[in-house]
């Protein structure tokens, strides 16, 4: 069995000095793959030196919607930035309203870029959504974002905004909120969402799993939501396993299993 960590951010200080041991944890829950999100301009550098390093970290370059003070790429640097073969996805990008005020122009022109980008590398976007979901939702389809394809990371809306992802042909995945009892919503999704557009995250350090909610968050616990989702889903954990990873490599067709 083999499982994907489809979303983590181990290139964060939380994880100073322990890459040995967090690839060793995640190898030893059968969590043969990573991807190591970028989430501003200056840290892809940080995510593409540990994608050089391990055969099981693949990379994304963007810079996150709620990242401000640093620098702002270009629609063509975005794009040569993801000429690295290393760099199997655009992201992570979106939109994020929860804790910001004001004129959020930028952050609807840094998703357009985002989006622009990954039509011209046609190569996957990744989508971060928080209080948010018609606005990013009425982009993604204005902007023809299906035509890169992509998916609804860390997913914790409801089923409506998932059909209408599952739609233009985006794939869903879910993080330890999954396995939250409070989640009631995003249980249901998982249930309904088809097995082929499925995929599995940590989103580490943050969103523990059960029973690790409110640890630091590592890409070995992504068997936890794997175990969940399967038991939501009444199939056993193998075949969930055996889906999500598909999955993974049919969305992200770049990156290159380390087996």
């Amino acid at each position: 069995m083999q499982l994907v960590d489809s979303h983590c951010h181990i290139n964060f200080p939380d994880f100073d000095g322990q890459i040995p041991q967090i690839l060793q944890n995640a190898a030893d829950n059968d969590v043969s793959h990573l991807l190591c999100i970028a989430t501003s301009w200056e840290n892809r550098e940080d995510v593409l030196a540990l994608a050089r390093e391990h055969k099981v970290i693949s990379a994304s370059v963007g810079v996150h919607p709620t990242t401000e003070g640093g620098y702002e790429p270009t629609l063509d640097e975005l794009v040569s930035a993801a000429q690295d073969p290393l760099v199997v996805a655009i992201g992570e990008t979106g939109l994020d309203y929860l804790r910001l005020e004001g004129d959020l122009t930028w952050q609807h022109e840094r998703f357009h870029r985002h989006i622009d980008a990954a039509k011209i590398c046609q190569k996957p976007l990744i989508i971060h959504t928080r209080a948010a979901a018609t606005d990013t939702m009425n982009t993604l389809v204005e902007h023809k974002a299906s035509d890169a394809g992509g998916v609804m990371h860390c997913f914790a809306e409801n089923w409506e905004v998932a059909k209408q992802a599952l739609d233009i042909g985006f794939y869903v995945s879910f993080s330890g909120i999954v396995t939250f009892k409070s989640a009631k919503e995003v249980h249901e999704v998982a249930k309904k969402v088809p097995l082929d557009r499925l995929l599995v995250e940590t989103d580490a350090p943050y969103l523990a799993p059960t029973p690790h909610r409110g640890k630091t968050n590592e890409p070995a616990y992504v068997r936890h939501t794997a175990e969940y989702v399967a038991q939501l889903r009444g199939i056993p954990l193998e075949s969930l396993a055996t889906a999500t990873t598909e999955n993974f490599y049919r969305l992200f067709s770049l990156a290159k299993p380390a087996y």
